[in-house]
């Protein structure tokens, strides 16, 4: 396995973090099901933004 693959292998982490932080947040605040619905998807954009924008150009 390429150094590439290896770095790619856990990106998965980043997605699922921001799913149950978003849906944990959204619990903080209300228990709707709709919202938190919306803070699940909402966490999970906030992660793929994070891992394309910031953890792409890191160096390890």
């Amino acid at each position: 396995m390429t150094e590439q693959e290896n770095n790619k292998s856990f990106d998965w982490v980043y997605y699922v973090l921001g799913l149950f932080f978003g849906i944990l947040t959204t619990s903080a605040i209300t228990l709707s099901f709709g919202w938190l619905l919306f803070g699940g998807l909402l966490g999970f954009i906030f992660g793929a933004v994070f891992l394309k924008s910031i953890v792409k150009d890191r160096q390890y």
